[in-house]
């Protein structure tokens, strides 16, 4: 079974970034996260959906 929910570091993997630059665009809102006992984790299926909007938007740009 994929896992569904990310921890940031895997998240920073996913998208190729540093964790630091995963950590800042979560606390600035940037990436669709939540913090489950002061850590971050990110539900795949949201990601999926933000990257679809994402490049949704450029292409409309």
């Amino acid at each position: 079974m994929t896992e569904q929910i990310l921890t940031l570091k895997e998240l920073a993997a996913y998208f190729k970034l540093t964790e630091k630059t995963a950590y800042r665009l979560a606390s600035e809102g940037k990436l669709p996260g939540f913090k489950v006992g002061g850590s971050w984790r990110f539900k795949r299926e949201d990601l999926e959906q933000w990257i679809e909007k994402k490049k949704g938007s450029q292409s409309n740009a």
